[in-house]
């Protein structure tokens, strides 16, 4: 049997088969492993406390926004909350002048005073 110049040159592993055109090859690094591992990470929490201190968003009593309408702000802005949650964060900010809605990181924490501000509603952060 008659080796093709591209089979003298390469060997079996030449990129062009027996009919004389070109075969898909697929380089090295996109070919499929045989088995990959997934490495596993553990959380630590020492360290993501003190790298992302957590924050607390607190919600003001004010004497112009509807109770109703201060709920529906609140399941808006935050989506983590229910409607009960967000009736007792009412609650607790009209009868004590104000309530922590979530505590949370700094940049969370000053994503949701925006929006309960974009709300109509008075907001903080501080850190817990």
């Amino acid at each position: 049997m008659r080796q093709l110049w591209s089979q003298q040159r390469w060997g079996p592993r030449s990129p062009i088969n027996a009919t004389g055109t070109v075969a898909a090859v697929l380089p090295y690094y996109s070919r499929p492993a045989s088995a990959t591992t997934v490495p596993t990470t553990e959380l630590d929490t020492a360290l993501l406390q003190r790298l992302l201190p957590p924050y607390r968003v607190v919600l003001h009593n004010d004497d112009h926004n509807e109770m109703t309408a201060v709920v529906l702000a609140l399941m808006k802005c935050v989506p983590s909350l229910s409607a009960e949650q967000a009736t007792e964060i009412m609650l607790e900010a009209h009868q004590y002048g104000q309530a922590t809605v979530i505590e949370c990181p700094k940049e969370a924490a000053e994503h949701y005073r925006e929006a309960l501000e974009g709300c109509g509603l008075t907001a903080t952060i501080e850190p817990c």
